[in-house]
């Protein structure tokens, strides 16, 4: 793409680690649970029902988690609950915020390549504080000219990303690891996009990504994108 493009990063588990964090906090609830019956599986799709719900009121990051593990626990508790029970769960989630960004390999490098030559802007979701705190620590800044943050990355999102930023769609690429949140709804824009899987993708992310498609190049790591762009 020797041309001027417009690319558009994801942030978590694309730019850096996220999920592990979270799956960490999961595995030390399961411990302090201790249900008797249920395996971490069985655990893991009751937490999957009540994130479900309380995203779409109350969006993500870690302090949502909170909230939605202490419901959680709340609901499979097999001994009475104190308040320090729900202090204690929560905690797990709240302690992801002290965790600093671990850049994924070649980030740093593949940005700096690709800041010379093309546009860069960073678009998540997520809490906005917690976000911008991320990308306050990760240095990775400088690198973008734009920054977005919004409570759901859907097709609408991203038309109106474009929109505002005055992109032309076939300049446009959307970069990220997500099927749910980067790739599908991107491409249901009109805007091309780029798939780097990260092998601890949140489970309520996955989607089919299209085999083939016009607009849609699939890379193994982030750093391959030198090659492209």
């Amino acid at each position: 793409m020797r041309s001027r493009q417009f690319l558009i990063f994801d942030a978590d588990d694309t730019l850096w680690e996220n999920n592990i964090y979270f799956e960490h906090a999961f595995d030390k609830f399961c411990e302090y649970l201790a249900h008797s019956s249920m395996t971490p599986a069985q655990v893991r799709a009751v937490l999957d029902e009540i994130e479900i719900v309380n995203a779409k009121i109350h969006g993500y990051g870690s302090r949502n988690f909170a909230r939605n593990l202490g419901e959680c626990f709340r609901h499979l508790a097999e001994r009475e609950i104190s308040e320090q029970d729900l202090d204690v769960v929560r905690q797990f989630a709240y302690d992801i915020l002290d965790q600093p960004p671990l850049l994924i390999e070649g980030v740093e490098e593949t940005l700096a390549h690709l800041a010379g030559r093309h546009e860069l802007t960073i678009f998540t979701k997520g809490d906005p504080d917690e976000q911008r705190m991320k990308i306050e620590r990760s240095s990775l800044a400088s690198f973008f000219q734009h920054i977005a943050i919004v409570k759901e990355k859907h097709e609408t999102a991203y038309r109106a990303l474009a929109v505002d930023r005055g992109w032309r769609a076939e300049h446009t690429w959307m970069i990220g690891n997500s099927p749910k949140s980067d790739i599908n709804p991107a491409l249901a824009a009109g805007l091309n996009a780029v798939y780097v899987p990260h092998p601890r993708t949140w489970s309520l992310e996955h989607e089919d990504v299209p085999e083939t498609h016009a607009r849609l190049l699939r890379v193994e790591k982030i750093s391959e994108l030198r090659h492209h762009f």
